[in-house]
């Protein structure tokens, strides 16, 4: 069997999970709700607090959508209990980020500041210190959708080789190029 595949997916207390006969899994939590349709070949269960996830034979189309339907049953269950969060960071001189309720402004070396509008399920918060770069914190309870609008944002303004501005994430390295040296 699939090595994440197999693995029961514990349900937390105060999240609800109901599986409908046309295959759609509908998991509510204190932090929202999330529904997902799988594949009618895969068959999902929930027998003492967890949730399993089987498939019907050994063909790598369902080995595959086994592993896949798991974790996204994972991440759901994860997203509605506890949430999850990115953080991105702004390199470069002049770069500032503002939270304007479900706005983003930015202001990314260009000759206008970006306006980006943020669905309703994520929030936003941008802080800014002094002598460090400005940071975006996005949070949500839909990991699909938050890693949409990270990516989103981040394509605004990808690292550059050379001098690494940009928006990257934190923690996210990102390897410069050597420039041109000088002539004889």
């Amino acid at each position: 069997m699939s090595r994440i595949g197999k693995l029961p997916i514990a349900i937390p207390k105060g999240v609800e999970v109901n599986i409908s006969s046309t295959n759609e899994i509908t998991v509510k939590g204190p932090l929202g709700e999330l529904k997902q349709k799988v594949d009618p070949d895969i068959k999902v269960t929930i027998e003492n607090q967890q949730i399993l996830v089987s498939r019907p034979t050994d063909q790598k189309r369902h080995k595959s959508l086994h592993g896949l339907y798991r974790a996204l049953i994972a991440n759901m269950v994860k997203g509605v209990s506890e949430g999850f969060t990115i953080e991105q960071e702004l390199v470069g001189v002049g770069y500032r980020a503002e939270a304007k309720g479900q706005n983003l402004e930015l202001s990314l070396g260009y000759s206008h500041e970006v306006l980006f509008a943020l669905p309703k399920e994520i929030k936003v918060e941008t802080r800014t210190e002094k002598r460090s770069n400005p940071i975006i914190t996005l949070k949500s309870h839909d990991k699909q959708l938050l890693g949409l609008v990270a990516a989103k944002i981040r394509s605004l303004r990808k690292p550059e080789p050379f001098k690494g501005k940009g928006i990257r994430f934190v923690g996210e390295e990102v390897r410069k190029k050597a420039g041109k040296t000088a002539g004889k």
